[in-house]
């Protein structure tokens, strides 16, 4: 399995394993209208790709990953370390910047960070400069999120890692992926996707923000009630075309229910669902999680 080199909140790569199997085997084009970390499309057998995200400052991350060759990119990521004085455990090691990998490099990079951050988020001019640099910072923010406030700043502190060799392979793999791929990526609200060129021999996958959990994709109003019934019509749509579709969401989760996604899957009884493992292979959401129930679910329009 192919790992995106960012940790997009949402992510669907612990999934994988239950997810393809339950994916068509011949597809033409796969069309990811919340593509997130590209977790899913990158590991998908298909002739075309449309990756989509809303999240603008992320899909033009992506062009300019895909504008500039693997090596090309990865040269003018370690430029920008050198430039900020950011740590390179992998050249240089925990001990040359005073610290540990059990508690991380925040203390050396908490200055330099900052720094990179102040010029993202003064930056005027939007350019292919601009988005190598946004990727920098994410290596080295809590966690290796993405997170804008209201007013467009990025806002996560620095975080314990740096652009380390797994961080490298990840990212390389991912790259040469994509150049391999016939891939188009665009940042539209779902509502406004052309998908009338699409036929029965194509596939739509959607895995929007969750209505009942929280998260930073659905903070300050990202998504509503409004809005999951919209993707529900979309995808009733697709279903009446003879499109193939599948979507991901939550029934159930800490004691909420999702009435609205409850009420679609009542009024279209030839929809399948499958229950999938929450927890798989993720043993820390085991521990913290013993009383509430997650009830992850899988939608699908075709046998």
């Amino acid at each position: 399995m192919i790992q995106s080199p960012l940790n997009y909140t949402g992510g669907k790569y612990r999934l994988l394993p239950q997810l393809l199997p339950l994916f068509p085997e011949q597809i033409n084009t796969f069309v990811d209208l919340f593509c997130g970390g590209c977790n899913v499309g990158i590991n998908v057998d298909a002739e075309h790709y449309i990756y989509n995200d809303s999240c603008s400052p992320l899909v033009r991350l992506y062009l300019v990953m895909q504008k500039l060759g693997t090596e090309k990119f990865i040269s003018r990521v370690e430029k920008i370390i050198r430039k900020y004085h950011l740590s390179d455990v992998k050249k240089k090691g925990y001990k040359f910047y005073g610290c540990n990998s059990r508690d991380g490099l925040s203390s050396y990079n908490r200055g330099p960070y900052l720094a990179l951050r102040n010029d993202i988020n003064a930056a005027t001019v939007h350019n292919e400069e601009y988005y190598i640099r946004l990727y920098v910072l994410i290596v080295y923010s809590f966690n290796n999120q993405i997170r804008f406030n209201k007013n467009g700043e990025f806002n996560l502190p620095p975080g314990k890692r740096d652009f380390n060799q797994k961080m490298q392979d990840k990212l390389r793999t991912f790259l040469d992926t994509i150049h391999q791929q016939h891939a188009t990526f665009s940042s539209h609200d779902f509502r406004q996707m052309d998908l009338d060129g699409l036929t029965p021999d194509d596939f739509v996958y959607a895995d929007p923000p969750y209505l009942i959990t929280c998260a930073s994709y659905n903070e300050q109003g990202g998504w509503s009630e409004q809005d999951e019934r919209d993707l529900y019509a979309l995808l009733d749509e697709l279903s009446r075309r003879n499109i193939r579709f599948a979507l991901s969401n939550v029934l159930e989760s800490k004691g909420r229910k999702n009435e609205i996604l409850k009420e679609w899957l009542e009024a279209n009884p030839a929809y399948r669902m499958i229950e999938l493992d929450y927890t798989y292979n993720n043993a820390s959401y085991q521990r913290q999680n013993k009383e509430s129930k997650t009830r992850e679910i899988l939608v699908i329009n075709y046998p």
